[in-house]
């Protein structure tokens, strides 16, 4: 995982060349770390301790401050987007598509088979977020494609004219980011090295990857994330998951049957950091220009960044992966996300055969939906277009439960009563609070997984069941 990222990360360098101290910060770190800490010594075996409380009833019951503190950032959109989410598929589409069993799928299919109910949960998530993903791409693209025909349409005059009104401080700020120039063949090198040594070392760690899969990624990486980066200079909207999710599909279904889904998210994943580092960087040039920063303090800033993140994540993730359940769709580390690829692959490489009934027009209306709703947000009248609901959260809570959207919209309404009872003390601390209650959670997960991996368990069980 290591070699493969240091393979992919640093050439989106080279396509394209805080927190304050405030008391309720602490306070709420150390509140949310302290009951994490009291809670871990309830949890001394299967589906045990307070996270299994049942505050809604024993269907609704995982409750965290982590996702209390995330409700608390979000808009409240987005959190009752989960919400409408959760009722429409866990309160509503499930317990119907239930009753159907041994009709429209099969009574002998497992939890986890595409053939059964896990087949309409994995591909309707993934309808929502691919016709939302589909229309913001679409979006983004027009947009720079606008822009650009705007800006060539100016003649020579307009260009001396906005030269002659730039501001004193904006032409200092020019000649300090220009004074430390990266030279081009620095870039271009620098691109055909790393690319040079991708194309070996991408199919030595994959075997179902091509060479020339790693070829065309990397001949067609410029053009994407010349896109990707005006684009989100544009709209502040990075599109690299969707150009990723396109290269996904287009391999998959390339590499056949046998190799296709490996190959799908691997040259997903080639693709999708090329993009995403590229304008990344853009932006961090952008703040360098603001800020009177040397951009070549800011290309090795990002490139010691990138190093570090090619060790630490993959050490991160196996120790998560040793430590915890990670994946099990019934367990708390879910990571729906892996899963949603992984079918998004299967999709590319088996279309739609393996679906149970009805499924694939399900997600066309879906995505349908997720494209009208996106429509709607943007023509209708601003009064009415912000309530629309965002389809990109609202797939969330299909795949991975509805609980943790009851504990966002808490976190939602916490900020609403604040900023009722005294909004200028709730605009100043809601996000340090928010920071601390996903800190302090987010923190004793470390080590919590010292104690799995050392073998030590916590001593006691707490359970909730029925009376009966």
């Amino acid at each position: 995982m290591m070699g493969f990222l240091l393979a992919i990360s640093f050439v989106g360098l080279l396509t394209l060349l805080p927190l304050r101290k405030v008391r309720g910060f602490l306070k709420y770190f150390g509140i949310s770390f302290f009951w994490s800490f009291f809670q871990w010594f309830y949890t001394g075996g299967d589906v045990c301790g307070f996270l299994q409380f049942p505050t809604f009833g024993l269907k609704a019951w995982k409750q965290t401050l982590t996702y209390v503190g995330a409700g608390m950032i979000c808009s409240h959109l987005v959190n009752l987007s989960l919400l409408f989410g959760a009722v429409l598929s866990w309160g509503v589409m499930w317990p119907l598509m239930s009753k159907q069993e041994g009709k429209w799928y099969s009574a002998k299919a497992s939890a986890s088979s595409m053939s059964g109910l896990y087949g309409y949960k994995a591909f309707l998530c993934i309808a929502l977020l691919i016709g939302d993903g589909f229309y913001n791409f679409l979006k983004v693209i027009l947009v720079t494609l606008k822009s650009i025909h705007e800006k060539s349409q100016r003649g020579r005059l307009n260009r001396v004219a906005d030269e002659d009104s730039v501001a004193i401080d904006d032409l200092q700020r020019n000649e300090v980011f220009n004074r430390d120039n990266i030279p081009a063949w620095v870039a271009y090198a620098g691109y055909a090295l790393l690319s040079a040594m991708a194309v070996v070392a991408i199919p030595l760690m994959f075997r179902e990857v091509k060479w020339y899969f790693v070829v065309i990624a990397y001949l067609l990486a410029p053009a994407l994330g010349f896109c990707n980066a005006y684009g989100t200079g544009l709209t502040d909207m990075n599109m690299g998951y969707n150009y990723g999710k396109v290269a996904l599909f287009v391999f998959a279904a390339w590499a056949g049957k046998d190799n296709g889904v490996v190959a799908g998210l691997v040259t997903c994943g080639l693709v999708k950091q090329l993009v995403l580092v590229s304008a990344d960087l853009m932006h961090d040039f952008k703040t360098a220009h603001l800020t009177l920063t040397s951009p070549r303090s800011m290309l090795v800033g990002q490139a010691a960044g990138t190093l570090m993140g090619c060790v630490v994540a993959p050490l991160t993730f196996f120790l998560f992966y040793e430590a915890f359940d990670v994946g099990n769709p019934d367990g708390y580390w879910k990571a729906p996300y892996a899963l949603i690829y992984r079918n998004m692959a299967i999709l590319g490489v088996e279309g739609f055969s393996a679906l149970p009934q009805h499924c694939l027009q399900l997600c066309a209306a879906f995505f349908a939906f997720a494209v009208l709703a996106n429509l709607a947000r943007d023509f209708l009248p601003r009064r009415l277009g912000r309530f629309v609901p965002l389809p990109m959260a609202m797939a969330v809570p299909f795949l991975v439960g509805a609980s943790f959207a009851i504990d966002m919209c808490v976190g939602s309404l916490v900020v609403f009563l604040w900023h009722w009872l005294d909004g200028k003390k709730a605009a100043l601390l809601v996000p340090a609070v928010a920071s601390g209650l996903i800190c302090g959670d987010g923190i004793w997960i470390f080590p919590s997984s010292l104690l799995a991996l050392a073998k030590i368990k916590p001593p006691m069980c707490m359970k909730f069941m029925p009376g009966s």
